[in-house]
């Protein structure tokens, strides 16, 4: 609800993944990732920030390798919130999709996601 530092949803590690349903099917254009400025995190540092990650159209959220919309790279040192267009264009809606985090920017415990938004025209 909130840009606060340490409120995110954070996973163990460098990797990971989060499938979202959204509330009708769509053809997805855009991304957006955002992440808490360095300015108002402690200690002036990002590194639990996602830095590689691939975004997956699926049919159902029982598919193991959905259709990949595009692969990109979440810049630490700029705007909190990034958004990165589809580079896989698809003749498919899409009602889920996955985030699939590759790497962070270098924390060794956590990774932390605060927000993830999926721009696109209704099907």
């Amino acid at each position: 609800p909130d840009m606060y530092p340490g409120n995110c949803w954070a996973f163990k590690g460098s990797q990971g993944y989060l499938v979202v349903r959204l509330s009708m099917k769509i053809y997805p254009t855009a991304f957006t990732v955002e992440h808490v400025p360095k300015a108002l995190s402690p200690g002036g540092n990002i590194t639990s920030a996602p830095r590689n990650f691939a975004v997956y159209g699926l049919d159902d959220e029982y598919q193991e390798e959905g259709k990949l919309l595009g692969q990109y790279v979440y810049d630490q040192d700029g705007e909190p919130l990034q958004m990165f267009p589809v580079m896989e264009k698809s003749e498919n809606a899409f009602q889920i999709v996955e985030l699939r985090i590759l790497s962070n920017w270098g924390h060794a415990v956590y990774t932390c996601l605060y927000r993830f938004r999926v721009h696109g025209e209704p099907a």
